[in-house]
């Protein structure tokens, strides 16, 4: 065998944490509400970490882990403002309308 001899891996077994994270990034830049916005980015980061669990290579570990990171900075920064100051409180819910008996049947 000579020294120049490539040996290829199968493509079957490619980290599938990582299409799962681009998917949980993906549903968390389309969301509509803070809430389901804040829950996309942290199940980002949680699948970016369970990538790097199973991958071999220290540059991609290093990557994946960093992608976790600002996947919880954009969660964490989600419920707040971009100014820095705290977030608003909830906002006023309007009384509710009586309810008029007589329209009832």
């Amino acid at each position: 065998m000579t020294a120049a001899k490539e040996i290829q891996t199968m493509s079957f077994g490619k980290n599938p944490h990582v299409a799962k994270a681009e998917l949980a990034e993906q549903k968390a830049k389309a969301a509509g509400d803070e809430n389901t916005r804040a829950s996309a980015w942290r199940d980002a980061a949680r699948q970016w970490e369970r990538a790097a669990e199973r991958e071999k290579f220290d540059k991609r570990i290093a990557e994946y882990m960093a992608n976790a990171e600002a996947a919880r900075r954009e969660a964490d920064v989600e419920g707040g403002s971009d100014d820095g100051s705290s977030a608003p409180g909830p906002a006023p819910v309007a009384a509710p309308k009586p309810l008029d008996r007589t329209s009832l049947n």
